[in-house]
């Protein structure tokens, strides 16, 4: 087995938990072999530490696959890294029949994701060293979960780094277009063929139950009261007594869910989050995305649990939708009485414009998938979250995410205060998590370390 000999001068990454390695961490290879081959990686004095696959043309030039002697990564050796993901899921993930099965790295499977949903797999191939390898993989996944079927969504840039070309397509087995799966409770059906990623987000089933705690208790503020309420006696019975919710009018108040917020959700992708609200007691709910795709997925999504009469979807860049209920709400504040400050045009009508909601949702795409393009995606995230914060009613709930690894914790957080500042919004954090437990992180691994989850609670400054 050739070797890959470490510079002297490099830092100490791989002792302490790093699986790459990168060019200029190489002082040179000793001893013949091909791409995608199995290497020792050692140091500069011959100290053996790991085995990796290698790759020469990737800036990555070595994955680690082993701390110990691996001769091979043959279908056993991927039986058996199977069977440690699906004790780990199995563990920890609970009231759902799909998942993140393989998390790449962080699974000790490099180059590897496998999604599950249902009893169909669907994989990304994102290494040479494991598309090599694809029979074998798919041979253990058959092995360990017995699939219907198995889809490959390997349709990603990141190939082209490793000299790899995009391919979707059967693996295995029969593979429907749309699947459905289960997740806290709701049913979903996913795109797997053309929906984004491998066809849903598992990362944010956790926070997306976080909501829970955020869609009651604003009956109130709209002036509807519990009361208590008389009932006609049955003969020889007496008088029972019921709680009953009642506007100001003095009328009781039929519709089920009068105490429900009121929520946005933008870039809704499957309607997730949108999914989530309704089940927890929403109103009414928004549901945005600038994909027809997106939206008609969303939409059968809402159907399929029956929450039709509390959703309107709207198709429209988010950025744009924010800008323009911004720009309504001061054109609306501007027309208050004996608060105009200049002549202002009240003939042009506002329209839907200027709308404020009890939660607003921010789950975007990732801004940033560079180093060099952080300062611009800090200002994409500022932006949407100051539009945000000045749509959210008064104590009420700003939800924002980030799903870029570039944009560290604290420079989300930071972004965050920024745009409150810009605002004139006191914003205090109630919860900061990452991704759910199917997506483990290794620590020393920041890559591993993406998704950022807030959520804020939104007050004017008095």
């Amino acid at each position: 087995m050739a070797s890959v000999v470490l510079d002297r001068k490099r830092k100490k990454r791989l002792e302490q938990g790093h699986p790459w390695i990168f060019q200029n961490e190489v002082e040179r290879i000793e001893g013949e072999y091909e791409a995608g081959d199995l290497v020792n990686v050692a140091t500069h004095q011959g100290q053996v530490l790991a085995t990796g696959y290698i790759n020469p043309a990737s800036q990555i030039v070595v994955r680690i696959v082993s701390y110990t002697s691996l001769e091979s990564m043959d279908r056993a050796f991927f039986v058996e890294r199977l069977q440690r993901c699906l004790e780990h899921r199995e563990r920890f993930v609970e009231g759902t029949n799909a998942y993140r099965l393989v998390f790449g790295e962080a699974d000790f499977l490099p180059g590897l994701v496998v999604d599950r949903y249902a009893d169909v797999l669907v994989v990304q191939i994102l290494s040479l060293g494991m598309d090599r390898r694809r029979e074998e993989i798919v041979g253990a996944l058959i092995d360990v979960l017995q699939p219907a079927g198995i889809y490959e969504r390997s349709d990603v840039p990141v190939r082209k780094l490793e000299g790899l070309e995009l391919r979707t397509g059967v693996l295995y087995g029969d593979c429907p277009r749309y699947v459905r799966i289960m997740e806290n409770g709701l049913e979903l059906e996913v795109d797997i063929v053309e929906g984004q990623k491998t066809g849903y987000f598992f990362d944010q089933r956790e926070n997306r139950a976080s909501l829970s705690k955020l869609m009651l208790g604003w009956g109130k503020r709209s002036g509807v009261e519990l009361r208590e309420v008389e009932t006609e006696p049955e003969a020889g019975s007496r008088a029972a007594v019921r709680k009953a919710p009642f506007n100001t009018n003095g009328k009781e108040v039929t519709f089920p869910y009068w105490d429900g917020a009121t929520v946005l959700e933008c870039f809704s992708h499957t309607g997730s989050f949108t999914l989530h609200a309704c089940k927890y007691g929403a109103k009414k709910v928004t549901c945005l995305d600038i994909s027809e795709h997106a939206i008609d997925s969303a939409r059968r999504n809402v159907q399929l649990n029956g929450f039709e009469d509390r959703v309107e979807f709207v198709v429209a860049d988010a950025f744009d939708y924010l800008r323009q209920q911004v720009s309504g709400l001061e054109e609306r504040k501007s027309r208050g009485a004996g608060e105009q400050t200049k002549k202002v045009d009240t003939s042009k009508p506002i329209g839907k414009q200027g709308r404020t909601w009890d939660v607003v949702i921010l789950d975007p795409p990732a801004f940033a998938k560079t180093k060099g393009a952080v300062e611009a995606a800090c200002r994409g995230y500022k932006e949407i979250n100051l539009s945000a914060m000045k749509l959210v009613n008064e104590g009420g709930y700003l939800v924002t995410a980030s799903c870029s690894y570039h944009v560290r914790p604290e420079l989300f957080l930071e972004t965050i205060q920024a745009a409150a500042a810009d605002a004139n919004k006191t914003v205090r954090l109630i919860e900061f998590k990452g991704a759910g437990k199917d997506h483990p992180h290794i620590l020393g691994v920041d890559e591993g370390d993406y998704l950022k989850f807030a959520i804020l609670q939104v007050h004017a400054r008095l």
